[in-house]
């Protein structure tokens, strides 16, 4: 369970997220809104990469303002720009980096690695250089380094913007393959198919909250006035 208590942000004088308060248990999680109405920055709270300036975000009772590090093992982060994720120069080495700091070795760590190459048929590309990567295999990399640390949730900022159709049906399949809770921000409304809910944001608060046939709705009309 994620909860978010009255939290609210700023970015020196421009306030980003106003009094948001909200619980997180549905197993899959849409999060609209235009260019600039706080979705990225909100996502950014759940795993403690943004503390909020006011309030609290609770991870099953950890605080991400004193259990970051703890709360990073529960929930996953996913970029929208892979690149900003990948670090090792061959696909093995990048995988295997979070596991290490698991304090994974030997057999154990080897193990890990095959099968989060094998789950995203990325093992043809072991050896590749990570950065040589088409846009769809960096995703998928990134993906899978972050399921690799398994966590119980899953949260992803626009994953499919930089895709062509290709690729973002490879990381819809991917996603829909998943057992932990997926949170994700998107402006691609087809990803929503199959969605337990849908949160809409506008200018920092939010505007719509329920069903995804309604808050896709909402986000239209928002978008469309």
């Amino acid at each position: 369970m994620i909860e978010i208590q009255k939290a609210s942000h700023r970015f020196g004088e421009t306030e980003v997220l106003s009094d948001i308060d909200l619980s997180l248990a549905e197993r899959r999680i849409g999060i609209v809104g235009a260019n600039g109405s706080g979705k990225s920055t909100f996502v950014r709270l759940l795993n403690g990469l943004v503390i909020p300036a006011s309030g609290s975000v609770l991870v099953d009772g950890l605080d991400t303002r004193r259990d970051g590090r703890a709360i990073r093992r529960r929930v996953g982060f996913v970029f929208q720009n892979p690149d900003h994720q990948i670090v090792y120069p061959l696909v093995e080495e990048d995988l295997a980096f979070g596991l290490r700091n698991l304090g994974l070795r030997g057999a154990a760590l080897e193990e890990r690695v095959t099968q989060a190459l094998e789950r995203f048929g990325l093992a043809p590309l072991r050896k590749r250089s990570a950065h040589l990567l088409s846009g769809g295999e960096k995703q998928l990399l990134a993906l899978a380094g972050v399921l690799a640390m398994e966590p119980s949730t899953v949260v992803l900022d626009e994953p499919t913007t930089l895709l062509d159709l290709r690729n973002k049906r490879r990381i819809a399949n991917a996603l829909a393959s998943l057992d932990q809770q997926v949170i994700m921000v998107t402006h691609d409304l087809d990803l929503l198919a199959g969605f337990d809910r849908v949160i809409v944001f506008e200018a920092g608060r939010i505007v719509a909250d329920g069903a995804p046939a309604d808050g896709v709705a909402r986000y239209l009309a928002l978008m469309e006035a």
